[in-house]
């Protein structure tokens, strides 16, 4: 894919930002106080998470990004805002007085978390109705929408926000949460990962044939294009109106997994504004899946290290 296709990309990103913050500690003895480790603290690192990490990694391939979202006006959302500020995404952020910007703070020794403390609050409605009105905006300057569900309260008019996106001939993908997905119904495609797609569909599978068969009924339930299940270890399996294709994991080492399904929708999203066909798309997602989770913490991949050889 050359780096002019992919800047012909479009796409919007909405959804659930939050703020990653890592406390970086060697660890040397167990506190005298209760058995846990004593971490000292040794350097602090903030990233931009959730759909902010999104928007970053659509970006990083060179597309135009733009990250629709909310944040508080306290000390995590304005280091956040100034995160964004320091990328190529168009920032389309709105500070909310009282709200809490979700943060999750990481403490890490020797490249493995000791532990996450998570801080969040819920946007109230008139916040997210004022949000609806900029999304029907930015719909005209966007060829993809890519919504990134955490859970957080951010996409409550998720229904309405596909029905805008498609009636204007937009696709739109999904990283879905919870158990009832009928709210994404009419998206092009959605990417649950394993233990997603386990909870919305009755829990493990037996076998091929049975998730294939729970996927193909799901996506036709939900008027989907395509369904993509990400399974980890297993690689990525693909749903489509004409069969599925399953794509084998191609990591040489992890270290870190968070942030791996916020690649490759984002890879997704900017290969289809590219003008990528699914199949190709999917590949090229699962390369990016298999190096970001080679790198700690949430993290991007460029394209020199998904094309090494050249366009």
């Amino acid at each position: 894919m050359s780096p002019e296709r992919l800047r012909q990309a479009r796409v919007l990103v909405v959804g659930d930002v939050m703020l990653d913050r890592y406390w970086f500690s060697s660890v040397e003895r167990i506190s005298p106080e209760a058995p846990v480790p004593v971490a000292l603290v040794q350097r602090e690192q903030d990233r931009l998470g959730g759909a902010a990490n999104v928007a970053l990694n659509a970006a990083m391939l060179g597309a135009q990004t733009t990250l629709l979202s909310v944040v508080g006006s306290d000390d995590a959302g304005r280091r956040l805002a100034h995160l964004v500020a320091d990328t190529p995404i168009r920032s389309a952020l709105r500070q909310v007085p009282g709200l809490r910007t979700t943060m999750k703070l990481r403490v890490v020794s020797r490249q493995q978390q000791l532990l996450r403390l998570d801080f969040e609050s819920t946007p109230d409605h008139e916040v997210l109705l004022d949000l609806m009105d900029r999304y029907a905006q930015e719909l005209a300057f966007h060829d993809v929408v890519l919504l990134s569900d955490y859970g957080k309260g951010g996409l409550s008019h998720v229904e309405r926000m596909v029905q805008l996106a498609r009636a204007q001939g937009r696709r739109v993908l999904i990283d879905p949460k919870g158990r009832d997905y009928s709210r994404y119904a009419g998206a092009t495609l959605i990417t649950p990962n394993r233990a997603e797609f386990a909870l919305a569909t009755g829990g493990e599978w037996r076998d091929e044939a049975e998730l294939e068969q729970r996927a193909q009924a799901l996506r036709a339930k939900l008027n989907l294009e395509a369904l993509l299940v990400t399974r980890a270890d297993e690689g990525m399996s693909l749903f489509g109106e004409h069969g599925h294709l399953h794509v084998p994991a191609q990591a040489k080492e992890v270290y870190d997994v968070s942030g791996a399904g916020d690649t490759v929708i984002a890879t997704l999203a900017v290969m289809l504004g590219a003008g990528a066909g699914l199949d190709e798309a999917v590949r090229t997602a699962n390369r990016a899946a298999g190096i970001v989770v080679g790198k700690l913490g949430t993290a991007a991949v460029s394209p020199a290290e998904l094309w090494p050889e050249g366009a």
